[in-house]
Parts: structure tokens; C-alpha cells; sequence
């Protein structure tokens, strides 16, 4: 696979920017302005009258997580691009991270459509309070499967975290916070899984992920890959 010229990295860099920028839009929006104002995970009957009154938001909702995983496919390819010269099995290695990452939150919307089904009459039912106890089973199990889901993208940015180091091209301070994002997604998911007792004192943590990503995502947009910079042929190593 020949190496980008300086010019096709900007550009590749400025569209995975934007990229990143769509995802964070998304991500943010379904999830804190949709699904919290309407999913109580301590009460079934709360959850499904929420649900009920609001299927469009939901609707919405599940439209934006589907767009959100395709431009993170997308972003996967591209990221892989922009950093394969500073090492280029870490980058191959983030690449499938990301795409297992997409794959796994992808299939975990399932569980929110069907949850939405079965509350609107959409699959058999045996009786509504039954209904409404399956409905926030499966809003629970999207709920963790985004955390699992969080484990490969862990990895992800551990790994291009390492990468933006690397590159001459990049900041440097960026693939530090990118490091410490990665940090934050596995802790916070190892605590919702092993311990989830202490998840909600850890969640205020998430703020360092939403800077680095948005730092990364505006800086590509806006400032750009140091054209300068690029190498004219791959670096060796990892």
C-alpha cells in the first residue's frame, strides 16, 4: 500500500477531524440527551411509560448510534492511514480495535429495538407487567454493552494514543491524553462489570475522554497534519 503524499494526509485528516466530530455529536446526543431522560433502571413501569410516550426519541436514538458506528468504521480505515508511518502493527492493531469496537455497539442496538418492540406492541406479549420487566432487561444489557464495547475501544486508544507520540506530524500532548482517555474506558468498564458498586462515583472521570477526543477531532479539522512534517517514507518499528 503506497504511503499519502502531505496534501492526501490533510485531507484525510481534516475528513477523519470531521469524522470524529459526527461521532462525538452522535454518541453524545443519543445517549446523554435521549436515552438518560427516558430509561430509569430502577423502574420498569417509569421506563416503559417513558418509552411509550416518547418513540420517535427513541427511534432517534437508535438512528443516531447506527450513524455513529458507521462514520467509527469509517474513522477506523482513515486513523489507520494517517498513523501507519509512525508504526504501522500499532496501527493496524488500533484499526481492528476500532472496528471491533463498531461491530460489538452495532449489534448491542438490538437490544434497544427490541426492547422498543416489545413496549409498542411490535412482538407477542404475555401480559403487560411481564412487557415492561423484558423492556428494561434489554435497556440494561444495551446499557452494558456499550461498556463492553468500550473494553476494544480501551485498547484502541492505547494504542493510537502511542502512535500520535510518535508522529512528528501530530501533537504529542494529544497522544498523551488519547493514552489517558484509554485509561479511563478500560477502568470505568472493568468497575461496571467487576464492581459496579463504585461505577457511578467513577463516572465524572469520563469528561477526560470527551476533551481528548474532541481535542483530537477539532485539531484535525481545524489545524491539521503538519504537512512539514510527514515523513517520505514509512518509519521503522512497531
Amino acid at each position: 500500500m503506497a504511503m499519502m503524499t502531505s496534501e492526501e494526509a490533510v485531507k484525510t485528516g481534516r475528513i477523519a477531524g470531521l469524522l470524529y466530530l459526527a461521532i462525538i455529536v452522535l454518541g453524545v446526543s443519543s445517549e446523554v440527551f435521549i436515552r438518560t431522560d427516558l430509561i430509569d433502571f430502577s423502574d420498569a413501569v417509569a421506563t416503559a411509560r417513558n418509552v411509550s410516550s416518547h418513540t420517535s426519541l427513541m427511534k432517534l436514538s437508535f438512528a443516531a448510534d447506527a450513524a455513529m458506528a458507521v462514520c467509527d468504521v469509517a474513522l477506523a480505515v482513515l486513523t489507520f492511514q494517517i498513523l501507519r508511518p509512525a508504526g504501522h502493527l500499532l496501527a493496524l492493531l488500533g484499526m481492528v480495535f476500532r472496528l471491533t469496537q463498531a461491530a460489538v455497539l452495532s449489534m448491542n442496538l438490538l437490544n434497544q429495538h427490541i426492547g422498543l418492540m416489545i413496549l409498542t406492541g411490535g412482538l407477542p406479549s404475555s401480559g403487560t407487567v411481564a412487557n415492561e420487566d423484558i423492556a428494561l432487561a434489554l435497556f440494561t444489557a444495551q446499557s452494558h454493552g456499550y461498556d463492553l464495547g468500550l473494553v476494544f475501544f480501551a485498547m484502541n486508544c492505547l494504542f493510537t494514543g502511542v502512535l500520535i507520540w510518535r508522529a512528528a506530524w501530530m501533537p504529542a500532548w494529544i497522544g498523551a491524553a488519547i493514552v489517558a482517555a484509554g485509561a479511563v474506558y478500560m477502568a470505568g468498564s472493568g468497575l461496571r462489570f467487576l464492581a459496579p458498586e463504585a461505577y457511578a462515583s467513577f463516572q465524572p472521570a469520563y469528561a477526560i475522554p470527551l476533551a481528548a477526543e474532541l481535542s483530537l477531532a477539532l485539531w484535525l479539522t481545524i489545524a491539521g497534519i503538519r504537512r512539514n512534517a510527514w515523513p517520505q517514507a514509512e518509519m521503522g518499528g512497531k
